[in-house]
């Protein structure tokens, strides 16, 4: 059983470096590159890593600042609600036994 919360552990931690590496205000974007629509999606699934990062560093932010605008905007609130498939368009009863 150890062995196995060990393993879930280091692929915690491995899956959270992973995310880290995208996280907005890293400096990747310019106003050359700004971040579209599918990188607002992804900042808004991150959030909660980017919040978290920020007290740390300064210079991360939850939000790309440097973006295309509207449709940034959009993937970025879709991903906030949705919070990884919190938005259904069936949602099932609860079965009463």
């Amino acid at each position: 059983m150890n062995k196995r919360v060990l393993i879930l552990a280091v692929l915690l931690v491995l899956v959270l470096l992973t995310l880290t590496g995208c996280i907005p205000g890293d400096g990747k974007h310019t106003s050359d590159k700004p971040a579209g629509f599918l990188w607002g999606v992804w900042h808004g699934w991150i959030a909660p890593i980017s919040l978290i990062g920020g007290l740390f560093n300064k210079s991360l932010r939850v939000y790309e600042t440097v973006n295309t605008g509207w449709w940034y905007d959009f993937g970025f609130y879709i991903a906030i609600i949705s919070g990884f498939g919190g938005i259904s368009l069936s949602r099932r009863s609860k079965s009463k036994d």
